[in-house]
């Protein structure tokens, strides 16, 4: 190279570092691309996102050009800086070429593309498939070979390059995603999406009305009653029983019902004419399985019963769809009767309160995974009925017991303004 100007040189060197900064750069952007974000951009016919996902379907050959370029150019940038020291300082330049050229490989043709390229991934890998699929048409041969190569090296060390990572997203990581969307998704579809993610946790027996608390209509009350429960029921449909719920004879639609209050001839066999079978459901049915049953069998109210028969609870339509979407079916003031606010910013909490419209609605984080009601809730943790004045933190939060009814707390007191951030492993015994 004696013959060629030293100006040529040091332009074939900079072109040279060029070279290496597009393939460090491209390598980095590629992989660095969302590819969830690449399938929508490919399937919204992005020329550049499409060529981006032909190249990562076969990402060893990727590779393998990249590095094989850029393994090239550096090795012919280290040839010409060798060559220039030479011409320059004589012998003694080499070295003070190699320690020149690393760093100015390394600021300029690794870490400030590399940079810009993880910053801007679709900036820099869109433009650059423009190159590198020609490229890689051209040099397909000694990719090939490269790659046969460096497979066979994988395969003894027990490693199939076959072998693809699933890019399926868990519930988890898809909450995740979700919750890092920031103001992309608007937080109250955010909430949503997470809710309906939480649903396979949650079963029938987290969210129905317990069996004392299921409002119906009994065949066994007069006449003149039962009409005025109807005309005054706050419920669209009602189970109707003789006796006793478990003796349950079908479902009362109230709109089914308004000739019965015109008609003075009626009676209780017209209103068993109008029923409809009673819809049940096995107790630890799974919220998303009841959401797709209810669709199916066109139906909006069930009776949750366990393995001996029992009606253990209801459960509606409208309840699941709380769950995803919060309350939409009471007013503000009276969103939980359970829950009375006190003047020192504590409440007063019924026993019978669940425990799940407690968290959801009041923002609190007792558990869920024991006892749905907050009677049953204080039981299990002292594992006797408490006398009133007992104290307690459950969860963190101090809990006082103000009145107990039988074998269950009636209510009790709790203030959450004062919970404790880590609760200790004596959370649930009586404080001193």
């Amino acid at each position: 190279m004696d013959h060629i100007p030293i100006g040529a040189l040091f332009g074939a060197l900079f072109f040279l570092i060029l070279l290496s900064a597009f393939f460090s750069g491209s390598e980095t952007g590629l992989m660095s691309l969302n590819r969830y974000r690449l399938k929508h951009l490919a399937k919204k016919r992005h020329r550049g996102a499409m060529r981006a996902s032909q190249l990562l379907k076969r990402p060893d050959r990727l590779i393998g050009l990249i590095l094989l370029g850029n393994n090239f150019v550096n090795i012919l940038a280290s040839s010409i800086a060798t060559v220039l020291a030479l011409r320059l300082w004589g012998e003694s330049g080499i070295a003070i070429a190699a320690g020149l050229l690393t760093l100015v490989i390394l600021i300029f043709a690794e870490v400030t593309p590399k940079t810009l390229a993880v910053l801007h991934p679709e900036r820099f890998a869109f433009p650059a498939t423009l190159v590198l699929e020609p490229l890689l048409r051209l040099l397909y041969p000694l990719v090939w070979l490269v790659n046969v190569v460096s497979n066979s090296l994988l395969r003894l060390l027990g490693v199939s390059p076959d072998a693809r990572h699933s890019e399926a997203l868990s519930c988890d990581e898809l909450r995740m995603v979700v919750s890092e969307a920031g103001a992309m998704i608007p937080q109250s579809h955010q909430e949503m999406l997470t809710n309906i993610l939480d649903l396979e946790k949650v079963t029938v027996d987290d969210i129905m009305v317990p069996r004392k608390e299921i409002s119906g209509i009994d065949l066994d009350a007069d006449w003149e009653e039962i009409l005025n429960q109807l005309s005054h029921s706050e419920h669209t449909r009602l189970p109707v029983y003789r006796g006793d719920i478990d003796n349950i004879v079908g479902i009362i639609h109230i709109r089914n019902t308004l000739d019965l209050w015109r008609r003075k001839e009626a009676n209780k066999e017209d209103l068993i004419a109008r029923l409809r079978e009673p819809y049940f459901i096995p107790e630890g049915t799974p919220l998303t399985t009841q959401l797709l049953n209810f669709r199916r069998k066109k139906r909006r109210i069930g009776l949750v019963v366990d393995e001996y028969g029992d009606i253990q609870g209801l459960v509606t339509l409208e309840d699941i769809l709380e769950e995803i979407v919060g309350e939409f079916t009471t007013d503000p003031g009276d969103r939980i009767r359970e829950v009375h606010p006190q003047p020192d910013g504590t409440y007063l909490v019924d026993g019978s309160a669940n425990i799940r419209d407690l968290n959801r609605i009041m923002h609190w984080d007792l558990p869920t995974d024991g006892p749905k009601t907050f009677s049953g809730l204080i039981i299990e943790h002292l594992e006797s009925i408490p006398e009133p004045g007992t104290s307690l933190m459950l969860a963190g939060y101090p809990v006082e017991i103000v009145q107990t009814k039988g074998n269950k707390v009636k209510t009790a007191r709790i203030d959450p303004t004062f919970r404790r951030q880590t609760p200790s492993a004596e959370d649930g015994e009586p404080a001193p």
